[in-house]
């Protein structure tokens, strides 16, 4: 297979060009390798619904429409695509597309601009995802993460029968189901520690405050002042056995079976679980409810970032068929919904038939208003925090389940952010 270098500098016209473009790519390449055929790299995020079969067969049709072209689908194994692609950068072997990592300022002139792509500009939160109004990335739908699904049963067992709407209520449905016998909170370690935490914090903390992000990131505000109360209740329910001491050392796909089997109560996750649910043989009969807020705010934030996001490198030799790529993966109608429909998202003129579950969450879509979607971790486009914020919110996340003092994670965030924030 032959790597046909495409010109940056002509970005502007292949930008118009490849945007209506209906003709199939590589047509016309005439060879230069033994098949002739331009190599496409895609690194990709695998996880239990992500497999590479699927992948593999996502791109299939697309292959079949540009016989020039041949897709390699990259796994980056454990390390994951956020660790993968620096290594790779600085080897010299950057993918020529890259999946689930949205661009950042650091990682923007690494990217090519996409400005010139009606698809690129036109996508799902492809405003709020610029970079000194640049696009860089397009992605397929809205991924919801401030949600807790639940299982049924538990909740009528431990006597609830209204779903909790303020975090207040919530509490009383936690000590609920303990006394019912239940383990109240499904979570586990690595980045799951402080998914559980930022649904139980985000819907208040961004609630009561829109310009939190900006505001931490100016020094501003404290971490203390706006989110030390919400680590006091997290740490209470640890305190309380909500959530269990062995928590640190479950995986995350055996905690998402452990909740698919009807072990557990409450399960903080992102929407893309409607779709693991959809997938299960017997599962717990499960619904879902938007992590409420502290009594008094009125409009709790919905943590929503892009579903796969998708980048080309700079350094690609191949820009101009990346970005046919792209495209069929942003706009094609069967690949959009496949994609949607795997992970759980959402896009707007874009139905599928789901489950129940997913019927729950497209409730959920409808009822919250477009101005509530916030950020999760550090953020996104120019509402971000430093650099090394989620890693160091896990961090002392798991320090808090292992009996670590609230005073003291709070302590060490304030110092975080004294060191990294301004």
């Amino acid at each position: 297979m032959i790597r046909k270098r495409a010109a940056l500098a002509a970005m502007g016209v292949a930008a118009v060009a490849l945007a209506g473009c209906s003709t199939a790519a590589g047509d016309d390449d005439g060879g230069g390798g033994e098949d002739g055929k331009v190599e496409v790299s895609m690194l990709v995020n695998v996880t239990p619904n992500l497999t590479e079969e699927f992948w593999n067969e996502l791109v299939a049709p697309f292959e079949e429409a540009n016989p020039g072209i041949d897709v390699i689908i990259q796994n980056p194994g454990a390390e994951g695509v956020a660790a993968a692609l620096p290594r790779l950068l600085a080897a010299g072997d950057a993918p020529d597309v890259v999946q689930s990592l949205p661009p950042t300022p650091e990682l923007a002139p690494e990217l090519v601009d996409l400005s010139g792509y009606d698809w690129a500009t036109e996508g799902p939160l492809a405003e709020q995802y610029t970079i000194d109004g640049k696009y860089y990335m397009a992605g397929i739908g809205v991924q919801l993460q401030s949600l807790m699904f639940y299982n049924k049963t538990a909740f009528e067992e431990a006597g609830i029968t209204e779903l909790p709407t303020t975090l207040e209520e919530l509490d009383e449905a936690l000590a609920a189901l303990s006394a019912a016998g239940w383990t109240p909170i499904q979570t586990g370690g690595d980045w799951m520690s402080s998914h559980a935490l930022q649904a139980l914090a985000l819907p208040s903390v961004v609630g009561t405050d829109p310009d939190w992000y900006a505001r931490m990131s100016s020094g501003e505000a404290t971490f203390s002042e706006t989110y030390g109360t919400f680590i006091e209740r997290y740490a209470d329910w640890v305190a309380a056995g909500y959530v269990p001491t062995e928590a640190l050392g479950i995986q995350y796909p055996d905690a998402e079976q452990a909740f698919l089997a009807g072990e557990s109560a409450i399960y903080p996750m992102g929407s893309w679980f409607a779709g693991t649910e959809a997938a299960a043989e017997n599962p717990a009969e499960i619904g879902v409810f938007r992590a409420p807020a502290i009594e008094g705010v009125s409009e709790p934030a919905m943590g929503a970032n892009i579903a796969s996001p998708y980048s080309i490198p700079s350094s690609s030799p191949v820009v101009d068929e990346a970005a046919l790529l792209v495209e069929f993966l942003t706009t094609d109608e069967t690949a959009v919904i496949d994609q949607l429909i795997v992970d759980g998202n959402f896009r707007d003129g874009y139905a599928y038939e789901t489950t129940a579950l997913g019927d729950e969450l497209f409730q959920i879509v409808a009822e919250t208003p477009a101005g509530s979607y916030t950020p999760t971790g550090e953020g996104y486009g120019e509402r971000r925090l430093p650099a090394g914020y989620s890693e160091e919110l896990n961090t002392q996340t798991q320090a808090l389940m292992g009996g670590t003092p609230a005073a003291d994670v709070i302590g060490a965030m304030d110092d975080w952010f004294a060191a990294n924030a301004g």
